[in-house]
């Protein structure tokens, strides 16, 4: 595979460090407990760890209201533990690639507290204030994710400071020459500590509009969504000015070798591939979430990926992500068998992969009581991101292994049958599965940097062709529940490498391949 970086060739795999492992039983998982399962994930065969936050932090968002960006909260350690799994993990050929939070801090920062002193503080510009409207109210619609108005007054100045999330996270003003150096100056901290890129939170937030407009209504409202998506943010995210911190922010990556930067942005194709630059100068993977987004149709996934896939500039490389911390679990979006359909997709698609952590274990969503939520969007507006960030499900025993303490989450109730002590040992789990997709996509270059073909079906099927160097791979994709056969006309046959069920595995086929309901197959075709 001579020609792509490590970070083409590899796949990318998300720690969530407070329910990852924990080292010392406070029912946290932190940086030690993350050293301790490095054999795991080569074990796995995976190639990169991306760490959520770990920086001090009040923890109004758990981590992404940063009150330090070049340090650790002692939760999770110390710096010299992250210098401890910076260097474990590069001597098991693991990268790691660290989240970086730029477009706001927490309250508590220094530089907010000095900014909300006086409006004539040093640091008032790092942060986004305005004037009341005419009658007193906030100065636009400007709405927050997290719900209500994006606009807190500040009682003490009389100007309010605008917060895309919380009031705890006033935005930084990325129009300030002195905010982007600091933040550069915190990314080259990490890179000279060894880290191997960034997953920049929000990314398309970080410049807003100068004239402060208001945003217009989304005609395409439904009152069963989130508050926020009652307006467009045309105003607030996505500013052509983006595009230039993110050149800006690639600068200073590639002062530093061979470093990866991945970018967090929800935006329609049209807009994301936009992030990728004009020349090659832009973020290296912006996150691409269609897997989390569409319906779960194989029609759709079909027109999606060849719609990405022609969208791509030249020499930009694709990536593909099934779930992460603030997404409900793929096993519990489309059930735990096509959620095996779905591991055979995400590791087959022309791309960089990312796995988000126990989903290699069909780990579902947990249920949480009400009054065992944590999370601030959940507790704001009732969609709420704690089932999905449960601890990790490691054995049968207490606390499944992830802590001898109380479990700051609860667990999910199937640990007891859904583990990796328990999958380890048996062909058929799903662990087995993943082990098995990742390792045919390291040893096969055409599953991992090949070409991308896709192949006329019918129905709730998807196929396509992977081709590298004439060796060539058919994956066929039931997505629905029901039986279907296929006939693909000059492509057999061939022998089935992995499937998702197990006893299908070395089965010859020819042009006409039946599938069972929820069934996925990868094929080396002769």
């Amino acid at each position: 595979m001579t020609g792509h970086t490590w970070w083409q060739r590899g796949i990318i795999y998300q720690v969530y460090p407070r329910s990852f492992a924990d080292s010392n039983d406070d029912g946290v998982g932190d940086l030690r407990g993350i050293i301790g399962k490095l054999d795991y994930l080569v074990g796995l065969g995976v190639d990169a760890i991306w760490v959520s936050p770990v920086y001090p932090s009040p923890m109004a968002d758990f981590g992404y209201d940063v009150a330090n960006y070049t340090d650790i909260h002692p939760i999770f350690g110390t710096l010299d533990d992250m210098r401890a799994l910076i260097a474990a993990a590069h001597e098991r050929g693991l990268k790691v690639i660290l989240d970086f939070v730029p477009n706001h801090t927490s309250n508590e920062h220094p530089w907010f507290e000095d900014a909300r002193a006086s409006r004539s503080s040093p640091r008032r510009d790092f942060y986004l204030w305005h004037d009341p409207a005419p009658d007193g109210g906030p100065p636009n619609n400007w709405l927050s994710v997290f719900g209500g108005s994006a606009w807190t007054l500040d009682e003490r100045t009389g100007q309010y400071y605008y917060h895309a999330f919380l009031a705890e996270q006033p935005d930084l003003n990325w129009r300030h020459p002195e905010v982007r150096r600091e933040m550069y100056q915190a990314m080259r901290f990490w890179l000279g500590l060894g880290v191997d890129g960034f997953r920049v939170d929000v990314l398309w937030h970080l410049v807003k509009d100068q004239q402060w407009r208001d945003n217009p209504p989304n005609p395409e409202y439904d009152p069963s969504q989130a508050p926020y998506k009652a307006l467009l943010p045309a105003y607030s995210t996505d500013q052509p000015e983006v595009l230039d911190i993110v050149r800006e922010m690639r600068s200073v990556l590639e002062a530093y070798g061979d470093r990866l930067l991945i970018g967090e942005i929800y935006l329609p194709i049209r807009r994301l591939v936009s992030y990728y630059g004009t020349a090659g100068d832009g973020a290296h993977l912006p996150f691409n979430f269609q897997l989390i987004t569409l319906p779960w149709n194989a029609r759709q996934i079909a027109a999606a990926v060849s719609e990405y896939e022609g969208s791509l500039p030249p020499a930009a490389w694709p990536n593909w992500v099934l779930g992460n911390h603030d997404q409900p679990r793929i096993a519990s979006r489309v059930g735990l068998l096509q959620a095996r359909v779905a591991a055979l997709l995400l590791l087959t698609l022309r791309g960089t992969p990312t796995l988000y952590y126990g989903d290699e274990i069909g780990m579902r969503d947990a249920f949480i009581l009400p009054e065992q939520v944590q999370d601030p969007q959940g507790k704001n507006i009732g969609i709420n991101r704690d089932p999905a960030r449960t601890p990790m499900q490691w054995s049968a025993g207490p606390n499944a292994g992830f802590t001898a303490g109380a479990p700051w989450l609860p667990l999910g109730d199937d640990f007891e049958h859904c583990n990796v002590e328990l999958e380890d040992g048996d062909q058929a789990s799903m662990l087995s599965l993943y082990r098995r997709l990742i390792a045919l996509r390291r040893h096969e270059p055409a599953l991992a940097v090949g070409s991308y073909r896709p192949v006329a079906s019918e129905g709730d099927v998807f196929a396509y062709v992977r081709e590298h160097d004439h060796r060539r791979f058919l994956v066929v994709l039931n997505l629905g529940p029901r039986p279907s056969q296929v006939t693909l006309e000059g492509l057999g046959p061939g022998e089935v490498i992995v499937a998702t069920e197990h006893r299908r595995q070395g089965q010859r086929v020819d042009q006409r391949i039946v599938l069972r309901g929820d069934d996925g197959l990868v094929v080396r075709l002769d």
